[in-house]
């Protein structure tokens, strides 16, 4: 199995045609592995519509009261 170091710059040179430019990148390929395994281990247990995102919630938040027809 490749490292997730080797993948990430098999695409850089096939998308981009760059190579890996110094170890501090490989360095930092090889931290999204844990990241990528965080964001693996949450799907499924949260749908979109179980909570409003930030951006819905700071609207509803500011939205101006609406006047009630008398």
């Amino acid at each position: 199995m490749q490292s997730l170091k080797d993948i990430i710059a098999v695409q850089a040179r096939t998308w981009t045609a760059i190579e890996q430019p110094n170890e501090a990148a490989g360095v930092m390929a090889d931290m999204l592995g844990p990241i990528l395994a965080g964001f693996e281990a949450l799907r499924g247990q949260l749908r979109f519509e179980d909570e409003p995102s930030s951006f819905e919630a700071a609207l509803q938040e500011t939205k101006e009261p609406t006047k009630e027809p008398i």
